[in-house]
């Protein structure tokens, strides 16, 4: 009964919707879909099948992690431990239920069921299920049937037709579970030179299930290493600012994808398995990255907003809260915000607003971040070579009130429509730079907003 009434609780309609407002109820949600738990088991591969061992990848339980989301201001978490050989029995017989206890132990967190998928042909997603009866068999049934590292015949499964077969699969569910490319570039070779993961299958696997899988991780987790930053262990493939190369490089894979006009998102997460603390590489879940998504505090909701792109990504506590909007400079016609489209004519005058918010309270080392500049980023194109705008403000150029920071840029519209998207550091460089070993990362924050779209 206890089950049922937090199932109830994570699916409630918020009271006091109006289905005239849209945004009744909607607040920044903060974050974090990538966290791993005792149930990220290793493997005695002397037996056959091989036996799981508890804790292999973490020591800590679903219900710590919980307990740590919750104190440093996370308002949900998804639970995704790593696969493995028949880990989908460790799924259904420890995983689900440590995450009904987990869900008993810190009511005040969403929690969602999810795991580090293996991705056939590539490399590693975040899978989240929608909160629900049939939650915990949904999982186990995708991972029994299509994760990569599920058989004990290594390497039967990694083909690009089992991906494409596991989304149409998924594409079919309902209600329909989520998908997030984890640490695209991280066994990338060099700058633009691709590994595990490459851009055709991005968009592949985006245009098979485009509800499903509808994003990636643009700042990857493990931060708190000052070796290898996100663990990209290649020093000519690494993080910039802490995001990821095809993030961070303006026209780069990120910016050709959303030219096309393709809905794909970007978000940040901890990838927590051992934190700093316990002599690991990692931070706790909202420690350091957040990934806020505009939405009432219920599970459907937060879902909602995390395919419709409505959600920025952080690091060090640099903001929470953003508006991203861009209209006609007259003021007429429509506006669109993050996640939105906005029609305007060819060449007419448009404006782009971009106001942040920057926290009252310090951040987990006890730093109020300053917020050095803001950059508003336009692209234009077919997405190949994509023609892009970038206008940098710093101090003198926005309007502060109070704890908001504002700035303007009136351009013409793209001739053949395009796309919107902002950031902001706590450093002076115009471009993130490499990241390198020794690197403090309190030191180098960014934020990171999805794309308004424009429509001709």
């Amino acid at each position: 009964m206890q089950t049922l009434l937090l199932l109830a609780l994570l699916t409630a309609p918020a009271t006091g919707s109006s289905s005239a407002d849209p945004d009744a109820g909607r607040d920044w949600q903060p974050g974090d879909h990538h966290v791993h738990s005792e149930w990220s088991v290793d493997w005695d591969r002397t037996t056959m099948p091989p036996t799981p061992i508890r804790g292999g990848d973490s020591s800590y339980t679903r219900s710590h992690n919980a307990e740590r989301a919750r104190h440093f201001g996370l308002r949900w978490m998804v639970h995704t431990d790593h696969g493995g050989p028949g880990h989908s029995a460790v799924t259904r017989d420890h995983a689900y239920p440590a995450l009904l206890q987990a869900r008993r132990d810190v009511p005040e967190l969403i929690q969602f069921n999810g795991m580090e998928f293996d991705v056939p042909a590539g490399e590693h997603a975040s899978l989240i299920i929608a909160p629900g009866p049939g939650e915990g068999e949904q999982l186990v049934s995708i991972e029994r049937d299509y994760s990569r590292g599920e058989p004990l015949e290594e390497g039967s499964r990694d083909t690009q037709q089992h991906m494409l077969d596991a989304l149409a699969h998924m594409r079919g569910l309902s209600p329909l579970p989520l998908m997030l490319i984890n640490h695209p570039s991280r066994t990338a070779t060099g700058v633009g030179r691709w590994g595990e993961v490459e851009p055709s299958e991005l968009l592949a696997w985006h245009a098979a299930a485009p509800e499903v899988l509808v994003g990636m991780e643009g700042a990857p987790g493990h931060q708190a290493t000052r070796t290898e930053r996100g663990l990209y262990r290649n020093a000519a493939a690494p993080t910039f600012g802490g995001f990821d190369q095809m993030t961070t490089q303006i026209g780069g894979v990120w910016d050709q994808m959303l030219a096309y006009g393709t809905r794909f998102w970007i978000t940040a997460s901890s990838d927590s398995h051992v934190n700093r603390r316990d002599g690991g590489n990692d931070f706790d879940p909202g420690e350091y990255s957040k990934t806020y998504v505009w939405a009432r505090p219920q599970g459907d909701d937060i879902l909602g907003g995390v395919r419709a792109g409505r959600m920025f990504a952080v690091t060090g506590d640099l903001i929470d809260a953003l508006q991203l909007t861009v209209q006609a400079a007259d003021g007429s016609g429509g506006v669109g915000r993050m996640g939105e489209s906005v029609t305007l004519a060819p060449g007419v005058p448009m404006r782009v607003r971009l106001r942040v918010r920057k926290p009252e309270s310090a951040n987990a080392v006890g730093q109020h971040p300053a917020l050095r500049q803001l950059q508003l980023i336009v692209g234009s194109g077919d997405g190949q070579a994509p023609q892009m705008q970038t206008r940098r403000f710093t101090a003198k150029d926005w309007k502060q009130e109070g704890s908001w920071y504002q700035v303007t840029w009136t351009l013409p519209a793209p001739e053949g429509g395009g796309f919107v998207r902002a950031r902001g550091s706590s450093t002076d460089e115009p471009t993130p730079l490499a990241d390198i070993k020794g690197e403090d990362p309190w030191q180098d924050l960014w934020f990171y907003t999805n794309p308004v779209f424009i429509d001709r």
